[in-house]
């Protein structure tokens, strides 16, 4: 199999393992595109980034971000890209070729894709089980006459209805629950200073008595089969958009990489039109430029872009290796990259409108209700969309968006688990009808060890994952290691080359010096700082205790010790090779040096042309380049 690259030149697919079938590729730069926005603009971009800006100082926050994003973010999604793109392998094997001794990066970013395919898809259990409820009228969580509801349930309309009623004197055991509009001019306990009133809203109720039904002690117990079978479902979606693999996959996200805008879209409309909408837009992008003085900041802007542009867990070089050789990923990630920025930006205002007309309505302060994580989707939302008219039909169109960008990363995931699993046995599986049955193995494999998740005490055990499995310090290593690998032992000059020789012009020179300086430097700051931070998890109120923490260092630890293992490895069983890049690799500049710094060399050449380059450069004697 041969490609062309940006010269005319044809190369033979460095992708291709001697004797094994040859490996897929995208039908258009598109599918690529709609893949890695599928990838990439989740809920992370939904519910996270806008509470981040409303609580780090609103338009002041894209300071920093953007700082972050310029330095890290944008460098390392495009290295990532290119290094698929390059070796045409998935994680695990790209490193293997391009710098042996750093395959260990490539198995620690396997890892934490591991869990996140284990434990990521039950946020989208959550959502079916939600969307299916939306169909309920009255919607369940909207009204507190449910056989979960307590006594402590009170709707909105309850508590204007009845304001002498919560006082902490009050008798409460003949008291009905029931909505009213009476009374609401007479709103002044809400505005009262009064705070020894608990109470509990239907939604709060709702989420945490029907949804997630914890034990007293947040032990396993039971696994709840409603939410079960809302996994299954979750899962049974997840592996028909992949089975077939890119190809099929390639079609599917045309329908599910957008259809979120459209509804995003929707939701903006509605609520920019509401009472109170101006107020909460107000709040999220009011600027506050003392914040930014403050490192915490700095750390939600560098976690955020991480987290947001799915660096280092594998995703990026996966689905560039599909690319053809000489696909233009330089101008294509750049692009990717503004669109991730520019979704948070406008999730951001429709979360903020909803939030101020919500504001409006209960008479509050939006600092009051503004909440992030699963609270933003499954308790601010349905309350948000239980006081509109049509309810039924907001709750749906929002369950429903939040599905497809649920469903969209998770089927990313596990294509880009599955592709790494056959890179490593290519001559096994890749063979027909293989690829169906080792996807189908990984789904139910990931739904077995999900069901922990959907438990009594499944919440805590998230929780735990989510902090430890997906920790900034993970994933800070792993970018530190990729930069060190690819700039100081592979040679950024040598990599900058071989990127020229794919797209045809020299990226700016400056990621470069990313790879080399900013980029680490900023990761091994961030790592220091989270280490000093203390590690205490409370989840409802309940401390999660040694067990937790014990298993928490276990998340962290396992990844991250394949790096050093494997460069232990690599220099015992041949240090001269150990940094050898794989002859597969085509290198049209390898008289050049390896890596050079204010123009003294650093490393020398690794030799002339290889044999591919020689065979191609004759080949484009002979015939007529192909342009691209």
């Amino acid at each position: 199999m041969t490609e062309e690259t940006a010269n005319g030149i044809r190369v033979e697919d460095s992708g291709t393992d001697k004797g094994a079938p040859a490996r897929e590729k995208w039908a258009n730069n598109t599918e690529f595109l709609l893949s890695v926005v599928a990838a990439i603009n989740g809920f992370v971009n939904v519910w996270r980034f806008p509470y981040l800006c409303f609580r780090n100082g609103g338009v002041a926050f894209f300071i920093p971000y953007f700082v972050c994003l310029i330095s890290v973010g944008i460098p390392i999604f495009f290295l990532e890209t290119a290094l698929g793109q390059y070796t045409g392998e998935g994680v695990v094997t790209a490193w293997r070729k391009i710098c042996p001794m750093f395959e260990g990066v490539g198995v620690a970013s396997l890892v934490v894709m591991i869990y996140l395919n284990i434990f990521f898809i039950v946020i989208s259990a959550w959502t079916i089980f939600y969307l299916i409820n939306s169909f309920i009228s009255p919607m369940p969580w909207s009204t507190c006459n449910n056989v979960w509801n307590t006594d402590e349930c009170h709707t909105r309309y309850s508590i204007y209805a009845n304001p002498h009623m919560f006082h902490s004197e009050s008798n409460w055991s003949f008291l009905n629950n029931f909505t009213s509009d009476d009374y609401l001019e007479n709103d002044s306990f809400m505005n009262g200073t009064d705070t020894s009133l608990t109470f509990t809203s239907p939604e709060e109720e709702f989420w945490l008595s029907r949804v997630l039904r914890p034990s007293y002690d947040m032990s396993l117990g039971k696994v709840h089969w409603d939410l079960a079978l809302c996994l299954l479902l979750a899962w049974i979606i997840c592996y028909f958009c992949i089975w077939k693999g890119i190809k099929f996959m390639g079609k599917i996200v045309y329908f599910t990489a957008t259809c979120p805008y459209l509804m995003m879209l929707i939701l903006f409309i509605r609520g920019v039109t509401l009472p109170g909408a101006g107020e909460g837009l107000a709040y999220y992008l009011m600027p506050d430029y003392s914040r930014i003085i403050s490192p915490s900041v700095w750390i939600d802007a560098a976690s955020q872009v991480i987290y947001s542009y799915s660096l280092s867990v594998g995703v990026l070089t996966t689905l560039g290796s599909y690319n053809k050789y000489n696909s233009n990923c330089y101008r294509d990630c750049f692009a990717l990259c503004c669109l991730n920025f520019a979704t948070s930006i406008f999730a951001g205002l429709i979360v903020f409108s909803v939030l101020g007309f919500m504001a409006y309505e209960q008479n509050v302060e939006i600092y009051d209700i503004a909440m992030s994580g699963p609270g933003l989707a499954f308790i601010t939302f349905p309350k948000a969309v239980s006081m509109l008219p049509g309810s039924m039909f907001w709750s749906v169109l929002f369950f429903l968006m939040m599905l497809l960008l649920g469903i969209n990363a998770q089927f990313v995931y596990v294509e880009s688990m599955a592709t790494t699993i056959t890179d490593l046995f290519p001559h096994h599986l890749r063979k027909p009808g293989r690829r169906e049955i080792l996807t189908l193995v990984i789904a139910v494999v990931c739904f077995l060890l999900g069901l922990p998740f959907i438990t009594q005490g499944g919440i805590l055990l998230f929780h735990v994952v989510d902090l430890y499995g997906l920790s900034e310090i993970i994933i800070l290593f792993i970018i530190g290691f990729e930069c060190i690998g690819i700039a100081w032992v592979y040679g950024a000059d040598r990599f900058l080359h071989n990127i020229t020789d794919m797209i045809g012009y020299p990226p700016v020179p400056v990621l470069k010096y990313c790879w080399m300086f900013f980029t680490p430097l900023i990761c091994w700051i961030a790592i220091l700082y989270h280490l000093s931070l203390p590690s205490h998890l409370v989840v409802f109120g309940f401390d999660a205790g040694g067990h937790s923490y014990t298993l928490g260092s276990l998340l962290i630890f396992t990844p991250l010790i394949f790096i050093p293992v494997f460069i232990l490895v690599s220099s015992y069983r041949n240090f001269q090779t150990m940094s050898t890049p794989s002859s597969d690799l085509r290198q049209a500049w390898a008289h050049k040096p390896v890596l050079t710094l204010c123009k003294c060399v650093i490393f020398k050449a690794q030799g002339p042309p290889s044999s591919t380059v020689a065979e191609g450069n004759e080949k484009m004697m002979m015939e007529e380049p192909i342009g691209v």
